[in-house]
């Protein structure tokens, strides 16, 4: 395959989905990462696309990285697909918390009518859940504008005030080699300070972050007790973690 139609498809790919690894567009292309990486610099040399560690993202989404409403809508069917599920997990009277990851974000639909408390430090979930049958709790603390979350010391510290049944959080990205890994430290110290109080914990993870590794590594895998992902998951990496311990639900 010439680099023509390698380009065609590679942009085609990350417009698509929003934002690609190396190794994803590696099998689709049929050839090597080696030869992806040097298409991808390439194409961000010509202001394509952006080149984030490990693949690529979409210009428009790499201007306004942050922004909410941008990652909440990027696989939007896979994490209501997930969000369905975690949503069959949730008893009547429990206690959760729910971090500020996009793919949580849409659990929010799913548990309305539910008569539970929810802890959280996303400000999206507190406006969406506020006119809900669901006690909300936003943790204190600086709000990161972008995120549109709460975070820092103080938050960590409202955590730890709080004991959960369930929580449910999502991930930048997963391997069975590193564990968990995030792009933001903030993120990073909130996820772990929430586990701390959890009886049960739940991660949130679309397929296109399975095997995939970012800027810091944070936690071993024994950290959430159940990854719950979609169908388009490859079914080799859904053997390998399940024979790898861990409890799977897609």
């Amino acid at each position: 395959m010439n680099f023509q139609h390698r380009k065609r498809l590679i942009l085609q790919t990350v417009d698509e989905r929003g934002s690609v690894d190396v190794r994803e567009l590696a099998d689709l292309l049929q050839t090597s990462e080696m030869t992806v990486r040097r298409d991808l610099v390439q194409l961000a040399t010509a202001g394509l696309l952006y080149r984030t560690r490990g693949g690529a993202m979409k210009v428009s989404l790499a201007t306004d990285s942050f922004r909410f409403a941008n990652k909440a809508a990027l696989n939007a069917d896979r994490k209501d697909y997930i969000c369905q599920l975690a949503a069959q997990e949730i008893q009547e009277g429990d206690v959760i918390f729910m971090d500020c990851g996009s793919t949580v974000f849409r659990l929010c639909q799913f548990i309305r009518n539910k008569r539970i408390a929810v802890v959280t430090n996303s400000l999206p979930v507190v406006a969406e859940l506020l006119t809900s049958d669901v006690t909300v709790n936003l943790v204190g603390g600086e709000v990161d504008k972008d995120r549109q979350a709460i975070h820092g010391l103080i938050a960590e510290e409202h955590i730890a005030r709080y004991r959960a049944n369930r929580a449910f959080m999502g991930v930048d990205g997963i391997s069975l080699e590193h564990g968990l890994s995030a792009n933001s430290e903030k993120e990073a110290s909130i996820t772990m300070a929430i586990a701390r109080q959890t009886d049960k914990v739940y991660l949130l993870c679309d397929s296109s972050k399975l095997e995939t590794n970012k800027y810091l590594y944070f936690a071993p895998l024994s950290l959430f007790d159940v990854l719950i992902t979609d169908t388009e998951a490859k079914p080799d990496v859904i053997s390998a973690y399940r024979k790898a311990g861990i409890t799977l639900i897609n």
